[in-house]
């Protein structure tokens, strides 16, 4: 008797199982299963655990990073204050001195107007000494004339001084 190629497929198929069976081949590909299954679990268990602390992180980064936003806006602010501070102080100085320098210019204007006045006056006084006694020498000729001229030269120059 002759049976058909798909029996023998069928009987070798059956036997091949039995085989399998007999050695306990499904508890090796079971078990093998299960721990690459656990395998599987713990790396997706750790990436969760990754995940959060990254998410953690990353939440702790953005809070320092909105300190230092406040802290930078802070010092900003504070450097503004004390540019505006240091403008004024700089501004009162500089009128300062300059109403200083003012002050000093006129003080020196004012001595200079004097001394000008002064040396008029010297140089009216000694120019009308000169002429008074070029005067009284042509008219008055004796000793008389050189006591007038004298006392008349002293008593102008104490005016006039």
């Amino acid at each position: 008797m002759t049976f058909a190629a798909e029996f023998w497929v069928a009987v070798a198929f059956v036997l091949f199982v039995g085989v399998l069976g007999y050695f306990r081949t499904h508890r090796l590909v079971l078990d093998g299963l299960d721990k690459r299954s656990q395998r599987i679990r713990d790396e997706l268990d750790d990436a969760r655990r990754l995940k959060d602390e990254a998410g953690a992180l990353l939440a702790q980064y953005e809070r320092q990073r909105v300190e230092a936003d406040k802290e930078a806006q802070g010092i900003i602010v504070g450097a503004r204050a004390e540019a505006e501070r240091m403008t004024r102080e700089t501004q009162a100085k500089v009128e300062d001195f300059i109403a200083r320098r003012t002050k000093m210019a006129e003080g020196k204007i004012a001595i200079a107007e004097q001394q000008a006045a002064a040396e008029v006056k010297a140089a009216a006084a000694d120019a009308a000494v000169a002429a008074a006694a070029r005067i009284l020498a042509a008219s008055v000729k004796d000793k008389t004339a050189d006591d007038l001229i004298a006392r008349g030269i002293a008593d102008l120059r104490a005016k006039l001084n």
